[in-house]
């Protein structure tokens, strides 16, 4: 009987230690997968950040409004680029808002004399940190230098760092809630 419980020890310690190895290395994969992930979340947030560089010289976003531009563009061109407005401006200083949907980033268009004053990137809210999600303070500047300048705003009971860069006649303003949690990224003219 001894003799029994003895071997039935060793068994039931060789698969606890059998099911834990298992366990650890399932661990340690899920961790790599997670690694890779994140490595890879932050190449397309570079290649986001880096996609807003050289259009910006020239008054426009990428993307999907790219053939949009600041002080150009009407706001009839713009609805006719990419549609009607979600949530139409209230009245003449106000935005236009574009909803974030499935692959598609949300914006913000304003208008002065029928003509785009300034646009604002939401980005997108599905896989957010390989998007604008991605984008931290500190990315920023380690990719593009010190900025042009950069101020304290408050927006209500939000206090917002606003970091700027003069690109050509225009400024690209990347607003930070945190230094890791950017925003939207503004575009208007200097």
């Amino acid at each position: 009987m001894n003799l029994r419980k003895a071997v039935l020890a060793v068994t039931l310690s060789s698969l606890l230690l059998t099911s834990g190895l298992a366990a650890h290395a399932d661990a340690q994969e899920a961790s790599e997968t997670i690694r890779q992930a994140s490595a890879e979340d932050a190449v397309r947030a570079l290649r986001t950040l880096n996609s807003f560089y050289k259009p910006a010289l020239n008054g426009r976003f990428p993307g999907s409004v790219n053939g949009l531009k600041i002080g150009v563009s009407t706001r009839r061109t713009v609805i006719g680029k990419i549609g009607q407005p979600d949530k139409p401006r209230t009245n003449a200083d106000a935005f236009d808002m574009y909803h974030a949907e499935m692959g598609h980033p949300g914006y913000a268009i304003a208008y002065k004399r029928n003509r785009i004053r300034e646009m604002r990137y939401f980005g997108t809210n599905i896989e957010r940190q390989t998007n604008i999600g991605g984008i931290t303070k500190r990315l920023l500047i380690r990719q593009w230098g010190a900025p042009s300048y950069s101020v304290t705003i408050r927006n209500g009971s939000l206090v917002q760092q606003k970091i700027t860069y003069y690109r050509g006649k225009y400024k690209l303003a990347f607003i930070f809630n945190t230094s890791t949690n950017l925003d939207h990224i503004n575009l208007l003219k200097r």
